[in-house]
């Protein structure tokens, strides 16, 4: 691999200097010692051929030839024209859905070799020529034996040597950083390529992505903001994919939308709501919403439908961390900057010797800014640079489970620059967010959170019966229990165990914890009282 990962370095260079990017280096306002960096590269020394491109194109053929790994940075950044030129901006759109195929007659090999059949033999119309063509697959139309319009998505081959090279290199960049800066340590960054290796290896399994594309079918079934194709489970391999195919507008075809007349406030809002819905109500949601993956149903414009497809990336939140985001944005959206002051500390998020009312301002001078004003003159990239200086000044640590989250976030503000850029964000997205912490609290959820915790009854008697049986009969080289220093005194030793039992309990947390200690009381001595029966 460390050969291959050199051998992937110069190929890098290559690029580089073949599609001249240093020039767009260069044309930043760096420091005089870094500007002088370009007279002592060997490359700058003898004439070049003259390059008919724009910097926009340059820097789009050089990152579709670096790979999957280049080309989704490349999609990530098409989405934030407010950070980007306008003319970079849209040749870095092509790469959502137009980077060059790969051989079709291959395409056909590889699913014939995957489904163990002719193409004739499962398909009345297979259409050679690429619908779309992606970093990681690429998608042909076709018609099932049984009539269903469906498309054939395959994976691109020779794509895992290309990436574990490149993942080889940000490793040994993320370790560098963390050895050499504080400031890179508070990022994690051998965490976040962790995360980011997962999450790449897992695109390439078209199961896993069937698996998620069913589940958020039917988180969204019935549902008017969004639809997500049909699955069709026989014909679906790790690497081809066969589902429904969908006719609608593609997300940032905003004339075609406008032609239709689309109602675009309540389709950016709606946008808002699904994501809202996805991450708070299901913890399962969408984390690679680039334009090219989103399109808009043409039934009914004036109640406009997102489609949804390419659910190979999802991310998912615990409850502990649905809590901490919900009371954070409530917080926000509230202007308690006290309170998300102090839910950080108690997190751990901030050092717990962080003087809360200097964190709280420097919490309310980045934040107060931005309320009141439409999205288009709120720029979250500024926001997230001076949240990041704040976590300098206080040590407070970025978390890699909630970088797809993040993601997230940046594509969804891109998108609701080009829909709609007078949405009031916050108005949009605090009626969702009180509508859902209320039902956190509701006797519904209470008792069906309390429901789950008696069926594990009998689970934990058997775990309070074996924690005694075990205090009966210590191991030899195991310390005596506290209660254990008055042998006679039996009743000591079970409340010692109710004590170690109940205390598990508590420690592994749950919603019942709002209605206070008593489930895990009764529990206990429903255990106890099991034991001594027995």
């Amino acid at each position: 691999m460390k050969l291959l990962a050199v051998r992937r370095l110069f190929r890098i260079q290559r690029v580089v200097i073949r599609y001249r990017l240093d020039d767009l280096l260069f044309a930043l306002p760096l420091p005089w010692f870094l500007l002088a960096v370009r007279y002592v590269l060997p490359w700058r020394w003898f004439p070049r051929k003259t390059l008919d491109l724009s910097r926009g194109a340059r820097l789009r053929l050089a990152l579709q030839d670096l790979g999957p790994i280049f080309i989704k940075f490349g999609q990530i950044l098409s989405t934030r024209r407010d950070l980007l030129p306008e003319d970079i901006a849209d040749e870095l759109m092509l790469l959502q859905d137009r980077v060059p195929p790969f051989d079709s007659q291959l395409a056909v090999t590889l699913i014939e070799e995957q489904l163990g059949k002719k193409i004739s033999e499962v398909f009345s119309r297979f259409d050679i020529a690429p619908l779309a063509s992606a970093s990681v697959a690429q998608v042909h139309a076709a018609q099932l034996k049984s009539g269903e319009e469906v498309v054939v998505k395959v994976i691109r081959p020779g794509l895992k040597p290309i990436i574990g090279q490149d993942l080889a290199w940000l490793f040994i960049l993320a370790r560098a950083a963390e050895r050499f800066s504080a400031d890179a340590r508070l990022l994690h960054p051998v965490d976040v390529v962790l995360d980011y290796e997962k999450t790449i290896y897992d695109e390439l399994d078209l199961l896993r992505e069937a698996a998620n594309a069913s589940q958020l079918k039917r988180n969204f079934e019935g549902s008017p903001l969004l639809y997500v194709p049909q699955v069709y489970w026989d014909w679906c391999r790790p690497k081809v994919l066969v589902m429904e195919r969908i006719y609608g507008v593609q997300v940032t075809d905003l004339a075609t939308l406008a032609d239709q007349r689309t109602d675009m406030k309540m389709l950016a809002e709606r946008g808002v709501e699904i994501f809202f819905t996805q991450v708070f109500r299901d913890s399962f949601f969408h984390a690679d919403m680039h334009p090219g993956n989103i399109f808009v149903s043409t039934v009914n414009p004036w109640s406009p439908q997102y489609i949804a497809i390419d659910c190979g990336i999802v991310g998912s939140l615990t409850p502990e961390d649905q809590d901490y985001l919900a009371r954070n944005l409530f917080a926000f959206f509230k202007r308690d900057y006290r309170r998300v002051a102090q839910l950080h500390i108690d997190s751990g998020w901030v050092p717990a010797e962080t003087k809360l009312n200097e964190f709280e301002a420097a919490i309310r001078t980045v934040c107060e800014p931005i309320f009141e004003k439409p999205l288009k003159d709120i720029s979250f990239g500024q926001v997230l640079m001076r949240l990041f200086q704040t976590a300098r000044r206080f040590n407070m640590e970025v978390q890699p489970q909630l970088v797809l989250l993040q993601k997230t976030l940046l594509n969804i503000e891109g998108l609701g620059r080009q829909l709609y850029p007078d949405l009031d964000l916050w108005n949009t997205a605090q009626p969702f967010l009180e509508r859902w912490m209320r039902d956190r609290v509701s006797p519904k959820t209470l008792l069906g959170n309390l429901q789950s915790q008696v069926e594990q009854l009998p689970h934990l008697a058997n775990m309070t019966r074996d924690l005694l049986e075990r205090m009966s009969q210590p191991h030899a080289k195991d310390p005596a229990p506290p209660w254990h220093k008055r042998k006679d005194d039996w009743f000591l030793r079970l409340l010692g165990a109710a004590h170690l039992v109940g205390g598990t309990i508590l420690a592994a947390g749950g919603p019942l914890n709002e209605l206070g200690h008593w489930p895990a009381g009764i529990m206990v001595a429903v255990g106890v009282y099991l034991i001594v029966r027995r």
